[in-house]
C-alpha cells in the first residue's frame, strides 16, 4: 500500500473557497448559458409565468428553468428526475441555478407548458450563430431520426391488422356456437368451455372492430393510432416496426449545430425540399449546399 497514491482522510477539515463561483472556470460553457438566457425577453418569446402573481405561493422564474433545460440538453440529461438529482449534487448546476433545486414535477411541467417558448429560444440561438458568421461557407446535412411515441403498437391499426382481428374474433364466435350445438346434442357432455359472457364480449368486440375498420379505410393515411393520433407505424434502424415520429434535422457540418428541424409522421422521401426551404428561410440565404442519403430520393426533390 505504501507505493500507491493515498487519498485524504474524510474526517480531515479543509478550507474550501467561500464563493461557489470559484469552482466554475471562466471558460465553462455554463457561463454562456447563463449570459444567453439572461439577455432573452422571455415574455416576448411566449414563456408563461414571467410576471409572477402577487398572491399565492411563489414559483421558479422561467429563466431559471430554461437554464436547467438547456444544461440538460447539452449534457444529454433528458429525464426530469435525473435533472432534479443533478441539481442536488452537481456543482455546475448549483452555480447555474444559484443553488435552487426544482423537483422533477416542476421540471416536467415547464417542458410541457412552454413548448412554444423553447422553440422560439432555439430560433434565437440560430440567429445569434448567424450573426457570429458561424454558418458562412457551411454544408448542411439532413437526416431523419425515429422517436418512439406514447402510442403502444397494439393500439395502432391498419386495414390488414383490423381484418386480422376481425377474422380471429369471427373464428372464436364460430367455435363457441359449435360448442353450444354440441352441448345441445349431447346433454351428458359436461366437458365444455362455453361461457355465455365470453360470447357476448366477442360479439361486442366484433361490432367495435367493424366500426374501426370503416374508420381506418376512410382515413387518408389508412392508419389509426388510438392513443397518439398523429403517430404512425414506421420501420426503425433495426428493421423493427414501431409507432413513432420522424424528426427531420438539418445540421451544419462545421460546428455540428442543429439549424432547423421538423417533426413529421412520414418517411424521409419527399422531405428534402421542405427541410431545405426551412434552412434557407432561417439563414436568409438562397444558395446553400445540402447533403442527404438516398432515402430522400424523390422526383419532386430532384426538380427543386
Amino acid at each position: 500500500m505504501s507505493h500507491h497514491i493515498k487519498g485524504q482522510s474524510r474526517h480531515q477539515s479543509t478550507l474550501f473557497p467561500e464563493a461557489i463561483d470559484d469552482f466554475v472556470t471562466q471558460d465553462n460553457p455554463i457561463r454562456v448559458i447563463d449570459m444567453f438566457v439572461d439577455q432573452l425577453d422571455l415574455l416576448e418569446l411566449g414563456f408563461e409565468a414571467v410576471n409572477a402573481k402577487v398572491t399565492g405561493r411563489p414559483g421558479y422564474h422561467p429563466a431559471t428553468m430554461l437554464k436547467l433545460y438547456i444544461y440538460g440538453y447539452l449534457n444529454r440529461i433528458q429525464s426530469s428526475r435525473r435533472l432534479e438529482k443533478e441539481s442536488h449534487r452537481n456543482v455546475e448546476l448549483m452555480w447555474l441555478l444559484e443553488r435552487l433545486k426544482p423537483d422533477f414535477k416542476t421540471i416536467a411541467n415547464f417542458r410541457k407548458d412552454n413548448g412554444k417558448g423553447i422553440k422560439n429560444v432555439c430560433r434565437k440561438f440560430v440567429e445569434l450563430c448567424r450573426q457570429l458568421n458561424m454558418f458562412d461557407d457551411s454544408v448542411f446535412a439532413i437526416d431523419g431520426s425515429k422517436f418512439k411515441a406514447v402510442n403502444n403498437k397494439s393500439k395502432n391499426y391498419t386495414p390488414s391488422k383490423v381484418q386480422f382481428h376481425i377474422d380471429r374474433v369471427e373464428k372464436s364466435i364460430e367455435k363457441y356456437l359449435n360448442q353450444m350445438d354440441t352441448k345441445d346434442g349431447n346433454e351428458k357432455d359436461i366437458d365444455t368451455t362455453v361461457t355465455p359472457s365470453k360470447l357476448v364480449w366477442l360479439q361486442q368486440r366484433l361490432v367495435e372492430l367493424k366500426a374501426l375498420e370503416k374508420e381506418v379505410n376512410e382515413h387518408p393515411d389508412k392508419q389509426i393510432s388510438q392513443t397518439d393520433p398523429d403517430a404512425r407505424l414506421m420501420k426503425t434502424h433495426h428493421m423493427e416496426r414501431k409507432v413513432c415520429y420522424n424528426v427531420q434535422s438539418a445540421v451544419d457540418t462545421k460546428h455540428h449545430l442543429i439549424v432547423e428541424h421538423e417533426v413529421t409522421n412520414t418517411t424521409d422521401r419527399g422531405q428534402l425540399t421542405l427541410v431545405s426551404a426551412k434552412v434557407q428561410q432561417t439563414l436568409g440565404k438562397k444558395d446553400i449546399t445540402i447533403i442527404a442519403d438516398k432515402g430522400y430520393f424523390s422526383r419532386n426533390d430532384i426538380k427543386c
